[in-house]
């Protein structure tokens, strides 16, 4: 097996991953309750689908048992600027790195498929030569694959530490030595008996740059995130008004927060992505916010076709822009939000009001 998981990594680079390391479905045995407690004390907020398949999500055996490997890889999306620097024009808006341009899940799709159909013939081409009938190979029957990006119940960065990919830093988010914090993971569970990687340890030291940067301080302590206060969840995943308390502190970010992946250290390593797919459009760096305010469905829908952003929908967008708005402190963006106090949505027309009794 040593020389077809050569053979795999070689083939995982070719397809454009930046990182592959393989690993037990077993590997992560402490998952489970750490899940349990962090659904538990609530801290999972209205994403509901973290409880309903928790099973599954806390031991990737119960997901697939016939599964005997889980190869984990990372695909690059560094961006060539500093996503900080976005936040520092209050009249236009700051779009997560990640989401301005197409859809990631697409994309690392299609290679986790590339590499699983080679990984298929591969091994069934050394299935049925001499070496298996000598013996020397471990697996008598047809391998199979299933992958997984994000969507499924599967605990990504958890399997990517115990792979060797990274660590989880103290924002909870996969770090790496080699590659910085901007990747995405990927997921092939397989039949095949892999030879594993070794696991990665902590490297964060005694920096505290992600949680000391935190907005809306959404880290109860150092590798503990309480989702219902991070703005990445806010602006996403939470349906209907955001708590007052927390509006002020969203800033101009309308759709996910980088601040706590910007910050880390670790990125001065951080390699340079080279799928296109991933660099920005022009369009989702700062936009203006009266312009987004002015969206209707069906103009939200062909602004961000193909855009992970079109998932959360017009309503929930343009409540996000109406805050940001609300936040500029630009008088000249009061007209953007009375055009929307009588919205039909009503989380719509209470951000409209909020924003309106904020600027002058």
């Amino acid at each position: 097996m040593t020389d077809l998981k050569t053979a795999l990594q070689n083939e995982a680079r070719a397809a454009g991953f930046a990182g592959i390391g393989i690993c037990r479905p077993g590997a992560i045995p402490d998952a489970a309750a750490r899940l349990r407690t962090f659904v538990g004390e609530g801290r999972h907020g209205q994403m509901a689908w973290m409880e309903d398949r928790m099973a599954w999500r806390g031991d990737p055996a119960a997901l697939w048992p016939a599964a005997r490997s889980v190869i984990m890889l990372a695909d690059l999306y560094t961006p060539g600027d500093d996503p900080l620097e976005a936040l520092e024009r209050p009249e236009q808006a700051t779009i997560s790195v990640y989401a301005r341009n197409r859809d990631y899940h697409d994309v690392v799709k299609k290679r986790l498929k590339r590499v699983g159909r080679w990984l298929l013939e591969r091994a069934e081409q050394e299935r049925k030569s001499a070496d298996f009938r000598d013996g020397k190979l471990q697996f008598s029957a047809s391998p199979e694959i299933k992958v997984f990006v994000d969507t499924a119940p599967v605990m990504e960065k958890p399997l990517a530490q115990a792979a060797g990919l990274g660590w989880q830093g103290k924002h909870t988010n996969l770090l790496s030595r080699e590659l910085g914090n901007w990747f995405f993971l990927g997921a092939i569970f397989t039949t095949l008996d892999l030879p594993p990687d070794a696991p990665e340890t902590d490297h964060c030291g005694s920096c505290t740059a992600c949680l000391d940067i935190c907005p809306t301080d959404a880290f109860p302590a150092p590798f503990q995130l309480d989702a219902r206060r991070c703005i990445s969840y806010l602006t996403i995943e939470h349906k209907g008004p955001v708590d007052p308390e927390l509006r002020p502190l969203m800033g101009n970010r309308i759709y996910g927060c980088d601040d706590c992946l910007a910050v880390c250290p670790w990125n001065k390593f951080a390699a340079e992505a080279t799928e296109m797919r991933y660099a920005a459009q022009p369009d989702r760096v700062s936009p203006p916010l009266e312009a987004l305010a002015g969206l209707d469905d069906a103009g939200f829908r062909a602004m961000f076709s193909g855009s992970p952003i079109k998932r959360i929908g017009r309503d929930r967008f343009v409540r996000n822009v109406l805050y940001a708005i609300g936040n500029s402190g630009a008088g000249r963006l009061k007209p953007a939000a009375e055009a929307l106090l009588d919205d039909p949505d009503p989380a719509v027309a209470d951000a409209a009001r909020w924003a309106v009794e904020r600027l002058p």
